[in-house]
């Protein structure tokens, strides 16, 4: 009997990491299939002002999860959202809008775990392993790789399009530090209401500038914001934190690393994007620069490495001594 139960648990658990990889991937899909239908900004307040407005209509009932926030630490989750979700969601839809491939800007998102833990050192004087540098170059060597090789397949992508990924990357790096020096945490519930409506009243206010708040009546727009809400908010964010619950940070952070190359089959199966070798041999080196990192060490050293396009990431400051995990994610 045990042992039928057992299976049955890790029949359940692979089901539920099946599901997870698939829905947190599903956010970069989601940002490639909605820039065809209207602009960046139409599309980001349009994702985000319903989800805001279901939020503020629910926080009533779960005064639990705002007990103990003061005004300093309302506003600095309000910073934290902007950079962690606004900023790097206008960076990441921009760059998949120009031509940059899904693959590539999942691979991008996902060196920021490297990158931050890389800095936790001369910006908090923090132990940095050699081993962490060695991954920290290996997994850029990996983004290098991939990004040439999406570069010469014959798109009319200019270079600097590229470059816009990285701001997308190096928000989330602000948001990691801004966060980790929080010393009040903060209820998952909480934050997310906090950053979704920060998100809605950016983009609000971006798109009526522009003049294009206005949604476009098609049906594929109205497809590509429902994906968005329903598979990386409620499928990618839900799954994460039940995951979290039943198998720990160990096993959260061991699937987030397959997001890159996920996304990048996916994306090259649903719009013929680039996957050829070179770009198989770049996710490997990815993959390989977590497993530097990670392998050897007391304590998982990196956090979710990225939220598909429409979550709040947990950001995490890679150390030897400890992983610090947040009370909310994002990507895709």
């Amino acid at each position: 009997m045990p042992s039928r139960v057992s299976a049955g648990c890790g029949r359940v658990n692979a089901l539920l990491s099946v599901a997870f990889v698939l829905c947190w991937s599903s956010g970069f899909i989601g940002a490639k299939l909605g820039a065809g239908t209207s602009t960046v900004t139409t599309l980001l307040m349009w994702r985000f002002l319903p989800l805001a407005l279901v939020l503020v209509a629910v926080a009533p009932f779960s005064r639990a999860a705002w007990r103990g926030l003061g005004p300093r630490d309302i506003g600095r989750q309000i910073a934290v959202g902007a950079l962690s979700q606004s900023g790097y969601l206008l960076s990441v839809y921009h760059a998949i809008q120009l031509g940059v491939s899904t693959g590539t800007t999942a691979l991008i998102d996902g060196v920021q775990p490297l990158v931050a833990g890389a800095l936790a050192g001369p910006l908090l004087r923090q132990y940095v392993s050699r081993r962490q540098w060695a991954g920290l170059w290996l997994g850029l060597a990996g983004v290098a790789t991939v990004t040439s090789a999406d570069a010469a397949a014959g798109s009319a992508v200019a270079w600097w399009v590229y470059l816009i990924p990285f701001l997308g990357m190096l928000s989330l790096v602000a948001a990691t530090f801004l966060e980790g020096r929080s010393r009040v945490p903060v209820a998952p519930r909480a934050a997310l209401t906090i950053h979704c409506v920060t998100s809605a009243v950016l983009f609000s206010g971006l798109a009526v500038a522009g003049g294009v708040a206005a949604p476009p009546a098609s049906f594929s727009f109205w497809a590509a914001t429902a994906w968005l809400v329903v598979l990386p908010t409620f499928g990618g964010y839900g799954l994460y934190w039940l995951i979290l619950r039943r198998r720990g940070i160990t096993q959260v952070n061991t699937l987030m690393f397959l997001m890159a190359p996920v996304t990048a089959l996916w994306g090259a199966l649903a719009f013929g994007e680039p996957f050829g070798v070179q770009t198989a041999l770049g996710l490997a080196a990815g993959l390989a620069a977590v497993a530097v990192v990670s392998l050897g060490t007391g304590a998982p050293p990196l956090g979710p490495p990225g939220p598909p396009p429409t979550e709040v990431r947990a950001p995490a400051i890679s150390t030897r001594a400890s992983t610090r995990s947040r009370s909310s994610s994002s990507a895709g």
